[in-house]
């Protein structure tokens, strides 16, 4: 049998687009081919029909016959698109659109998330950054059981020393139980705030005091023990720690620490496996605690509060509390006014500021209040709150949005004094990669950050390149969609609410294009 040869013969519906009488809106039976693989621009007078061919004809009968391609079952959740008033229509490809609209107004979503580069930031960071102290900057040191018991049979041949097991540091508690948990399992003493004592019955320490407690595991002098004892102590002194035992010389004060985790051999400060959620303002393990990973936090604004400081109090000098009621508050701040020296219609402006600081923050000083109830006269102590905190404590309360909103109108957005406006929490911010932490990356500029990268391989370590090769590979090939359709002046942490319509478009186009697909229609507004 011979074979056939057959040529490839391309067809119209290859080449174009034909649409066959469009009658959406203002169209008059429009019939018109698009060449596809091109870029194609339609123009014309207002209310010529430019979005009724693009919009509601061409990819709205995209999107209807992508949704026909659903089971029954899916589509009626969906609900279905009419068909645009069209005879016909040839060559469709999926239709996406990208419309001229800001992407989103969540405080969360920044150019970098959109985009998806900082997903793979907080990936190059998790794998391939060096951890460092927030206490002493010191390179942090993780260490195998073999290496720990290998440096201390080294480092502290023929010297005495206390092998320990951090239990409790820096937190307030009696910690009687714990005692109780230790002298069960055997251990005779334990190190309370720098001084050893021997574990006693029913023994605790003072609650209300900030405490650092230690259990000591053994005492011994290196080179007369055997290496099975100095292991096993060394083992168990990690087990009772969670992975961590300190080492106190005798001649010495100070303390050396070792870890299985990431440490700081001096500070003894030690750090979780980073995972890519640490370097997520998103999530609870990588924000900042304060801002909740905002970067910003609301304070009260004094001038908000006494706008007007010629008015009285009586006379709604307070702007939040208004003119004069006879409420609680009013009452407790007549209270104040006998003990401080002025009443409610006395200008603000001729009261004392440290009597106005009491008045908006409050005072611990007890003010007395006398009550007549069935003819007994009773007195009551109270300390007053202080208007800025009423106010923001019902902000972070949250219970109300009318009480929320109320508060917030006296308030200013201003950076968050921890994170610095980083939005990440403190450890997360000592990791770096060539010397910078993902903070920083995400406030350069996006011309800045792929000229960053561009000589990245030279300037770490081999280890470093053979982990982040490939993810330092798919961040410039999207920086780079982004060069190209001119936002490179955008820094990865911008917020998505102030882009212009402009800018959400041509970033969201680039996320499209960075996506890969390949025979797509995209409609841009």
């Amino acid at each position: 049998m011979k074979g056939i040869n057959k040529k490839n013969k391309t067809t119209k519906s290859d080449e174009y687009i034909e649409i066959f009488g469009a009658r959406e809106h203002n169209l008059k039976d429009v019939d018109v081919k698009i060449p596809r693989n091109q870029l194609v621009v339609i123009t014309g007078l207002s209310g010529s029909g430019k979005s009724s061919l693009a919009f509601d004809t061409i990819y709205a009968e995209g999107q209807r016959r992508y949704i026909e391609t659903f089971s029954s079952y899916a589509r009626q959740f969906i609900g279905g698109l009419e068909r645009p008033d069209v005879d016909k229509i040839n060559g469709l490809s999926p239709v996406i659109s990208i419309e001229q609209k800001t992407v989103n107004k969540n405080p969360r979503s920044t150019v970098g998330t959109i985009t998806e580069i900082y997903d793979f930031l907080r990936l190059l960071y998790a794998r391939a950054s060096i951890a460092y102290s927030y206490v002493t900057n010191e390179k942090m040191v993780r260490y195998s059981d073999a290496q720990i018991i290998e440096l201390i049979s080294e480092k502290y041949l023929g010297k005495t020393i206390t092998l320990l097991s951090p239990l409790v540091k820096g937190r307030k508690g009696h910690y009687r139980e714990l005692f109780e948990q230790v002298a069960r399992k055997g251990f005779l003493r334990v190190r309370v705030d720098g001084s050893s004592e021997k574990i006693k019955h029913r023994m605790q320490v003072d609650r209300y005091k900030t405490h650092d407690i230690e259990l000591i595991i053994d005492r011994l002098t290196v080179e007369n023990v055997s290496a099975k004892r100095l292991k096993q102590s060394i083992l168990t002194a990690l087990k009772e720690g969670k992975g961590q035992l300190m080492l106190l010389e005798d001649d010495e004060k100070t303390v050396r620490f070792f870890s299985r985790s990431l440490m700081c051999p001096t500070s003894g400060v030690s750090y979780d496996e980073p995972a890519p959620n640490l370097f997520s303002f998103n999530s609870p393990y990588g924000a900042c605690r304060k801002c909740n990973g905002l970067g910003e936090v609301r304070e009260v604004d004094e001038k908000k509060i006494i706008p007007d400081p010629k008015l009285s109090i009586k006379k709604g000098g307070l702007a939040p509390l208004g003119e004069y009621k006879k409420n609680w508050v009013f009452k407790q701040i007549e209270l104040l006014g006998e003990k401080y020296g002025f009443n409610l219609n006395t200008p603000l402006e001729e009261i004392s500021k440290e009597t106005i600081n009491v008045i908006l923050y409050g005072t611990n000083e007890q003010l007395e209040i006398k009550s007549d109830t069935l003819g007994i006269t009773q007195s009551f102590n109270i300390s007053f709150e202080g208007v800025s905190n009423i106010l923001k404590d019902q902000f972070d309360d949250g219970s109300s949005q009318n009480y929320q909103r109320w508060a917030s109108a006296f308030m200013n957005k201003v950076p968050c004094t921890e994170c610095e406006g980083s939005r990440l929490k403190k450890e997360a911010l000592y990791f770096r990669f060539d010397d910078r932490n993902i903070a920083e990356i995400a406030a350069m500029e996006i011309s800045e950050i792929h000229k960053w990268l561009e000589g990245v391989e030279t300037r770490i370590s081999e280890k470093q390149n053979k982990i982040a090769s490939e993810v330092v590979k798919e961040i410039r090939g999207r920086l780079q969609f982004l060069l190209d359709v001119g936002i490179e002046y955008l820094t990865l942490n911008r917020s998505s609410r102030t882009l212009s319509g402009g800018e959400a478009q041509r970033i969201r186009l680039a996320t499209q294009i960075g996506s890969q697909l390949t025979g797509v229609l995209y409609i841009l507004d």
